[in-house]
């Protein structure tokens, strides 16, 4: 059974075309990926402002918010979740210094 990431990025991937008046992230689709870019940085800075503070119930509010609009930008740029899941996957059991380390420039 899939998860709740993968059942969401299903749903977000069927929204690409589908009518913003019904679908948030339709609306976001059609403002391009660069919008869904930078409402994923939006989001993000959020979430760091709830950490800073200690404020665990926003928190987990802005960090749900963060990963939709991973989610959105993931698919604006036709990158799949799975391809992400399989690069953590590769990159399982090694240090992230190692993996760092060994990336190309």
């Amino acid at each position: 059974m899939a998860n709740v990431l993968t059942r969401l990025a299903r749903t977000i991937e069927s929204r690409k075309g589908a009518d913003e008046k019904k679908s948030y992230a339709s609306k976001l689709f059609a403002r391009g990926p660069e919008k869904c870019a930078e409402k994923f940085g939006e989001e993000a800075v959020e979430a760091i402002i709830a950490a800073a503070k200690g404020d665990k119930k926003n928190l987990t509010e802005e960090a749900a918010d963060v990963l939709f609009h991973l989610l959105v930008m993931l698919s604006a740029r036709n990158v799949k979740l799975e391809d992400v899941y399989a690069e953590l996957e590769r990159r399982e059991g090694t240090s992230g210094i190692v993996e760092k380390q060994s990336r190309t420039k």
